[in-house]
Formats: structure tokens, sequence, C-alpha cells
């Protein structure tokens, strides 16, 4: 669905990733620059990880490697889903 003056923009919060915010969107940085993006849902950076700021590139997500779960003793077969939750 477009946005249109009949529709408020709908953006959503997730508590552990971006702000999902309906496109066309344009973001205005404290410096002034702006970063535009036409994609029809543009995700937000709020972590401030990313190395694509303003948007998100999944920095946000925790990065562990299977071995620092299980120690050295067992390897583990965790999927990488898994492993970044």
């Amino acid at each position: 669905m477009p946005n249109t003056p009949e529709r408020a923009r709908r953006i959503t919060v997730d508590p552990e990733g971006p702000l999902l915010v309906e496109g066309p969107v344009e973001v205005v940085a404290e410096d002034g620059s702006v970063a535009t993006s036409d994609r029809f849902v543009a995700a937000i950076c709020t972590c401030r990880r990313s190395r694509t700021y303003p948007w998100c590139d999944t920095s946000h997500r925790r990065r562990t490697k299977p071995d620092e779960k299980k120690g050295a003793a067992g390897a583990s077969t965790a999927s990488a889903d898994e492993v970044n939750r």
C-alpha cells in the first residue's frame, strides 16, 4: 500500500532491531546530510553499529562463535540462525 495523504506512514519498532519505516524515506543526519531510500520499507539502524548507517545491516544481532557457548571441549553443531539469536 503506497503512502497517501489519507493514510499515515507506518513505523514498526523492533526492540532488538531497526525501525521499519514504510517508504520512500528520507533521513536527515545530525550533520545535515540526507540519505534517501525508495524501497517500500526501509530499515533504519537504531544501534549505530551498522556499517551502512543510517540503514540497518543487521549488525545489532549478537555475534558469538559456536565454541564460545560450549567451551573448547565440545564443538557446537548449531546453525548460523541459531547462533545469531
